[in-house]
C-alpha cells in the first residue's frame, strides 16, 4: 500500500511499483490507509509522513499496534520530519527520502521486503 497526499507523486509510485510486478494499493492519506488496511492484506506500507487527515507517523503507530506483521517504509522530503521519525525505527523498516529515482524507490522497497517487520 501506498499513502501519499500529492497525487503526481503516489501515481509515480505506483506506476514504478507496478512495473516491477507489485500489486499496488494507493490512497491519499493515513485514515484511507487504515480503511483499507482493514479490507485486505498487505506486505508492505509506504506511507508519507507530512499528510493531512492523519500523517505517516500516526499513521505507523497505528499499523505497528494492529497490523504488527506489516513492513512500514517511510518517506519524506522535510529533514525535520524524517528526524522526528527517527524514533519509529523499531516500527519502520526504513526511511526513503524525497525525492528519490525510480532505482531509490524499487531499491527500498525490495530492502523492506526481504526484512521481517521491524516489531
Amino acid at each position: 500500500m501506498v499513502v501519499e497526499d500529492e497525487a503526481p507523486v503516489r501515481e509515480f509510485i505506483r506506476r514504478v511499483l507496478e512495473q516491477r510486478g507489485h500489486e499496488v494499493v494507493a490512497v491519499a492519506d493515513g485514515a484511507q490507509a487504515v480503511l483499507r488496511l482493514g479490507r485486505g492484506s498487505f506486505d508492505l506500507l509506504l506511507t508519507d509522513i507530512v499528510m493531512p487527515n492523519m500523517d505517516g507517523v500516526e499513521l505507523a503507530l497505528k499499523v505497528a499496534r494492529d497490523w504488527p506483521d506489516l513492513r512500514i517504509l517511510l518517506m519524506s522530503g522535510f529533514t525535520a520530519e524524517r528526524e522526528r521519525a527517527s524514533g519509529l525505527s523499531q516500527l519502520a523498516t526504513g526511511m526513503l527520502a524525497k525525492p528519490f529515482s525510480m532505482v531509490d524507490l524499487n531499491q527500498a522497497v525490495e530492502a523492506a521486503l526481504a526484512r521481517p517487520p521491524a516489531r
